[in-house]
C-alpha cells in the first residue's frame, strides 16, 4: 500500500512545464516569439526548447512544482537554457 500512497503523492505534486523562445525586435528588446507552450514531461521540454535553439535568439525551459487548484507554485527550475532569454521573474 505505501506505493499507492507514494504514487498518489506524486499525483498531488503536479510540475508545470514550460518553453518559451526569444526573438529580438526591431528596438532591440526580447519578445516572445513562441510559447509559453506547456510541455507534459521534462524531457520534451528539453527537446523541444533544442529544436527551437537553432531558430530564435533565445530559448528557455522550466519546470516548476504546482497546485494549480491552490494557486501554489514552487521556484522555478531552470532545465534549459541557449541564447538570449530574460531574467525569469
Amino acid at each position: 500500500m505505501s506505493e499507492s500512497n507514494s504514487q498518489s503523492n506524486s499525483q498531488k505534486n503536479p510540475k508545470l512545464i514550460v518553453v518559451v523562445a526569444f526573438d529580438r525586435g526591431d528596438d532591440g528588446e526580447l519578445f516572445p516569439a513562441f510559447g509559453p507552450a506547456h510541455q507534459q514531461s521534462e524531457d520534451r521540454a528539453i527537446r523541444t526548447a533544442k529544436a527551437l535553439a537553432a531558430k530564435h535568439t533565445g530559448v528557455i525551459a522550466w519546470s516548476r512544482d504546482a497546485d494549480p487548484s491552490l494557486g501554489e507554485y514552487g521556484p522555478p527550475r531552470t532545465l534549459f537554457v541557449s541564447g538570449e532569454v530574460p531574467d525569469m521573474e
